[in-house]
């Protein structure tokens, strides 16, 4: 490795994470240091990480420092240890001689400021535009609801009773507000006129576990996302004598580029075409008559077929294959990869599974016998269950995005106000979840998780680096506020018994609190540590 690599490794490794933790660091602790200032108190450092001091400035009372551990930062006031003498002529700048109402502004001001630099952050994303998925339905559902009432595949959605609808979340939004009920929405197509439906929106439990929200509105067939343009092929069709084969993913047909299921439409039009694949390989396609589908020409969708056998899994070691077609588990039909999850997932732990497969045509039948392994879901609960270590061969296309900007400074503030909200209750809600045991604490993460997000945002551009900072600013915002002791919340209940008897608590007691907080502050940090390094270091 020479020394270009080597700085291009820092750069985009430290750089990001320093940026992101110091930037959040700075703006925490500036709260504690203006509002302190305020208040009278005289701050004799201030200083971002910790250890030995690499660059240092005094002005008036504070020496202003640079130091070598870049994993946090303090404020050093003066007269702020409890034990500590501070004469009389010096106790109007002791920050312990200060009013027990002013302690709690100086303690509060730096949660709030992270608070503040969040609603800031996603106020200013929302003026200059945020880059989020359009408001455009992927697929529908064949003889679903959604489409008895006129909705298609790609169709655009313009507006919800009367609302215009700039992005899927706002669609999404307007579902949740007129669930239960008949409403009237415009629809587009590209190149088509507007369309105008009225219809039944229902309502659903909310798949997301940590919103506020307990049930939400949904029109029952409108598919999340739409399947790719890889296919799967029949032998001795048409499409396999033109060479197409298991796995081959559609691109480009007559130089139009084509990403979705409903796209490969385009070739049973009765005309020849010209077929590029992911791979570069051309296929010109001939005209062929009494085709009516692409099943006719010998296409399948590939959900059944098999992408990768894990190796040293139990269907490795009973030979199983990638590209083998899974027709049936124990005799039952499989119609998609649904029902092959759920068949193995209900395994009693006796007999072995029969699965029949589809191999090169011919029919072979496997014994495999599933091992319980653990995996972690989309919403970061721990789900233990019987697996055989097969992946399906199955590709979703990328949804389309476009720019929404707010007309002005006040409503892109709103808009911020309200996902700092939304943000601050889904990360109150995650520690609940956990402590209910709905979510695995081995989503706790620490500073190599913290890392790994500022590197990966950071080269996902500025929005996605500005949205990480924003949500760990909230995150700041709410884990300081903690009632634990060493903690800005811990300092705050002991201001509240204060106002609530009348007099301190004892140096003592207080001492005696920290102990316990800094031990448990550890236990956590430890926690973190150890999930951080089993999540990135000694993963297999």
């Amino acid at each position: 490795m020479n020394i270009s690599d080597v700085l291009n490794a820092a750069y985009s490794n430290i750089v990001p994470f320093v940026l992101l933790l110091g930037i959040l660091v700075f703006v925490h602790e500036f709260g504690h240091f203006i509002v302190a200032r305020m208040c009278g108190v005289k701050v004799e450092v201030f200083s971002l990480g910790f250890g030995k001091k690499i660059l240092q400035y005094k002005s008036g009372d504070t020496n202003y420092c640079l130091s070598l551990i870049p994993f946090g930062g303090y404020v050093k006031m003066y007269g702020e240890q409890g034990g500590e003498v501070v004469p009389e002529d010096q106790r109007h700048v002791s920050f312990t001689h200060k009013s027990v109402w002013k302690r709690i502004s100086i303690v509060l001001a730096g949660p709030l400021m992270n608070l503040l630099f969040a609603i800031l952050v996603f106020g200013g994303i929302s003026y200059f535009g945020e880059e989020t998925r359009a408001p455009k339905i992927a697929d529908v559902q064949s003889g679903s609801a959604a489409e008895q009432a006129g909705l298609k595949a790609h169709d655009t959605i313009v507006s919800v009773g009367g609302v215009a609808v700039r992005s899927y979340e706002e669609f999404q939004n307007a579902l949740t507000s007129n669930k239960n009920t008949a409403v009237a929405m415009v629809v587009k197509q590209t190149n088509e006129p507007e369309r105008n439906l009225n219809i039944k929106i229902s309502s659903m439990k909310n798949p997301n576990i940590f919103s506020t929200e307990a049930m939400i509105g949904e029109i029952a067939g409108i598919l999340p996302y739409a399947k790719g343009s890889l296919v799967a092929v029949k032998m001795d069709s048409l499409a396999y004598r033109l060479g197409f084969r298991t796995g081959d993913e559609i691109v480009k047909i007559d130089g139009m580029k084509v990403s979705t299921w409903t796209n490969l439409t385009y070739l049973v039009d009765g005309k020849n075409h010209d077929v590029k694949l992911a791979t570069g390989k051309d296929i010109q396609f001939a005209a062929a008559k009494d085709v009516s589908s692409i099943q006719d020409l010998g296409f399948e969708e590939p959900e059944l077929y098999l992408d990768q056998v894990v190796a040293d899994s139990p269907a490795s070691k009973a030979d199983i294959q990638a590209k083998d077609k899974i027709l049936a588990i124990n005799a039952e039909p499989m119609k998609n990869w649904d029902a092959v999850l759920n068949k193995i997932k209900s395994y009693d732990g006796k007999e072995a599974l029969s699965i029949t497969l589809l191999r090169e045509g011919v029919e072979v039948t496997k014994k495999v016998t599933p091992l319980v392994t653990s995996q972690m879901t989309a919403v970061g609960k721990e789900d233990r269950r019987y697996t055989i270590g097969i992946v399906p061969m199955v590709n979703f296309t990328n949804p389309e995005t476009v720019k929404v900007a707010e007309p002005s400074i006040f409503a892109a503030l709103s808009k911020g106000a309200k996902r700092s909200y939304d943000i601050s209750a889904m990360t109150v809600i995650s520690f609940v979840r956990m402590f209910q045991g709905e979510v695995s604490h081995k989503n706790i993460g620490g500073m190599i998780s913290i890392g790994k997000a500022a590197k990966d945002s950071y080269a996902m551009g500025a929005q996605a680096f500005l949205m990480t900072m924003g949500i760990l600013s909230i995150s700041l915002f709410i884990l300081n506020l903690l009632p634990v002791p060493v903690l800005d919340g811990g300092h705050l209940v002991f201001y509240i018994i204060e106002v609530v008897k009348g007099s301190p608590l004892s140096v003592k007691k207080i001492e005696v609190a920290h102990q316990v907080g800094f031990a448990l502050l550890m236990g956590l940090m430890v926690l973190a540590l150890f999930n951080d390094f089993t999540k990135f270091l000694f993963k297999s």
